[in-house]
């Protein structure tokens, strides 16, 4: 995470984050863990990635899975996100609204949709200027679920049958084989 947070500082580089859910099979009858793995989002067995791209959707690194009860924010915080980019490079990362919070924890580093001040009765002119920075903002943040989505595609990741404490390795090593493809498409193949 550490040569990510550097690649994209000297570059001067934007980075996205998004957490994603991966289906998995669901723990045995009386394990003591089971309800961990229920997400609050979609309600299945699952196991939580963190993904980090660039701003052309590249895939730059992929976090260790954690249960499905986890939050995307308390996840950045375990893995270490929130410590690198308040003590590294100064680099600017787009997140989603389950990272709010974190722009005050890393010095406005991590950008976040705005807040919504009026619930009710908002002028017109808040509500379009609201809607619009919205809208700028998903604008430039919809290459990270590209990259989400590249990494769903491969059949490992669709649903995973296999032992869910293998669940990690097997996304890991799926993120270095894609940005691996990502990174070779980009050299010109030799001309003959």
């Amino acid at each position: 995470m550490a040569e990510v947070v550097d690649h994209l500082g000297t570059g001067g580089k934007t980075g996205i984050v998004d957490g994603t859910e991966i289906r998995v099979r669901r723990p045995a009858v009386g394990r003591k863990d089971r309800d961990k793995f229920i997400s609050g989002k979609s309600k299945q067995n699952a196991v939580k990635a963190m993904v980090v791209t660039d701003a052309d959707g590249r895939v730059l690194f992929c976090s260790p899975t954690r249960p499905g009860s986890c939050a995307d924010i308390t996840h950045a915080r375990q893995s270490g996100l929130v410590k690198l980019l308040a003590d590294g490079p100064a680099v600017e990362v787009l997140a989603d609204a389950g990272y709010q919070g974190l722009g005050a924890q890393t010095a406005g580093r991590v950008v976040t949709p705005p807040h919504r001040k009026f619930k009710k009765n908002a002028p017109a002119w808040y509500s379009e200027m609201h809607e619009r920075q919205r809208k700028t903002h998903s604008s430039r943040r919809i290459r990270v679920e590209h990259g989400i989505a590249h990494l769903k595609n491969w059949r490992a990741l669709a649903r995973h049958f296999g032992r869910r404490e293998h669940t990690s390795d097997t996304v890991q090593a799926v993120a270095a084989l894609l940005s691996h493809q990502q990174t070779a498409d980009l050299i010109p193949a030799r001309r003959k």
